[in-house]
């Protein structure tokens, strides 16, 4: 026994890369994943009906709270504060990073989903699953729990958090654009119109050549006398219709990622720059209060995805093989990939020289678990079920293999 607490001793006093001992490295991995998990079990106790203060109903309002106002909020706030035109020329790398990781994770996820060959017709829903991450809320979280402790190694605890921030929130606007363009066409129902199928092989319904009564209209319809300018003024109005809803607008263009292209834009204009985000400036009152309410982000998103773990993983046609693959392939196999390509590019000199938080934050973008917007999109696809089932696991397993990831990135950096 006396020669075990000796090696633990001689292996904590080790120095690891800069100045960092291993134990030491390890309790600043572990200990932002364990103020996680301690709020989400405070909302999984508020949601649980023994206390029921945090009921369906009210999650559902804190998710929407958290979507529409405290996120854009925070976002607005710091990258706002972070960003200039020089900086977003340096930063060119986050978003592409951003693309890489869903291209490799989906390689990763169809070579996965092969192998396992999950239940018809859940086989790009394995794909997406394994290929997209959460690059936004859950690194948000992790970045201010990482920085909150003075001993970080990354430095001040204020410039810790801002950068980072403002790292993470440059990259969500590519996301956003994958999550409604790719991924809304990869959950795209079966030729059966529908998830919900109990055997692989139902025959695909056609419409009837000779429609029933019921659906023969009463009255006709007259059409409205055409105007002389009508057929052009048609042409560039359905033009404009085709256009946002073949680019899907109305669901790229969210709150989070308004807050991102207008914290952009108006801190690459100096002038706006000065007036707005800086603290002598007369529109500064703005920008505190958004920091503010940016604040009640994290514990309340936290609260949220805690409660929504009460329901547990649900009904699933999944399996337990292809929900394993699924958490394997996102929590073991994505990240080392993420690794490869961040080393790569800092090797070729793509990466800002010396900036660790940087690279820190493109090495969370490859480790984090499945997207949980990802799970709205299949709610509206109709494979909302099967989405919570995952994410439900898939949070729970990445408590962790993040902080594992975490240790070796830190070893790796530092």
């Amino acid at each position: 026994m006396e020669r075990f607490l000796l090696a633990v001793d001689t292996m904590g006093a080790n120095q690891v890369g800069g100045g960092q001992t291993l134990l030491g490295t390890i309790k600043i991995a572990v200990l932002p994943i364990a103020k996680v998990f301690t709020m989400c079990f405070l909302g999984f106790l508020m949601a649980s009906k023994y206390v029921n203060i945090l009921p369906a109903s009210g999650r559902k309002l804190l998710n929407g709270l958290v979507f529409s106002l405290l996120l854009p909020c925070l976002i607005f706030s710091q990258l706002g504060q972070a960003v200039t035109l020089q900086k977003m020329l340096e930063w060119w790398f986050i978003p592409v990073n951003v693309v890489l990781s869903s291209i490799c994770g989906s390689l990763i996820g169809f070579i996965v989903a092969s192998i396992v060959r999950p239940p018809y017709p859940f086989f790009k829903f394995s794909i997406v699953q394994i290929g997209i991450g959460n690059i936004g809320n859950v690194p948000l979280v992790l970045i201010a729990a990482l920085c909150r402790d003075t001993s970080n190694p990354f430095g001040d605890s204020e410039k810790c958090s801002t950068d980072g921030t403002a790292y993470i929130s440059f990259g969500q606007w590519v996301g956003a654009i994958i999550l409604y363009t790719y991924v809304f066409n990869m959950l795209a129902p079966p030729p059966e119109g529908t998830f919900d199928i109990d055997e692989p092989n139902l025959p695909i319904k056609k419409p009837a050549k000779d429609a029933p009564m019921e659906q023969v209209p009463l009255l006709a319809q007259e059409e409205a006398p055409a105007e002389p300018d009508a057929p052009k003024r048609g042409k560039i109005k359905q033009i404009f219709v085709f256009l946002y809803d073949k680019l899907k607008l109305k669901q790229i263009l969210q709150p989070p990622i308004i807050a991102s292209i207008l914290a952009m834009f108006l801190g690459a204009v100096p002038f706006l720059k000065q007036l707005i985000f800086t603290p002598d400036s007369p529109l500064f009152f703005f920008t505190d209060s958004c920091n503010i309410l940016g604040e009640a982000m994290i514990p309340c998103i936290l609260l949220a995805l805690g409660g929504n773990l009460v329901d547990g993983p649900g009904s699933s046609k999944l399996g337990f093989r292809t929900t394993a693959a699924i958490i394997f392939g996102r929590l073991v196999l994505v990240p080392p990939t993420g690794l490869g390509i961040v080393m790569l590019a800092d090797k070729l000199g793509f990466l800002p020289a010396g900036d660790k938080m940087f690279r820190f934050v493109l090495l969370l973008q490859h480790t984090m678990p499945t997207s949980v917007l990802s799970g709205a999109v299949a709610n509206l696809r109709g494979c909302g079920r099967e989405a919570a089932a995952v994410l439900f696991w898939v949070h729970i397993f990445a408590i962790f293999s993040m902080a594992g990831w975490i240790v070796l990135y830190l070893n790796i950096l530092f």
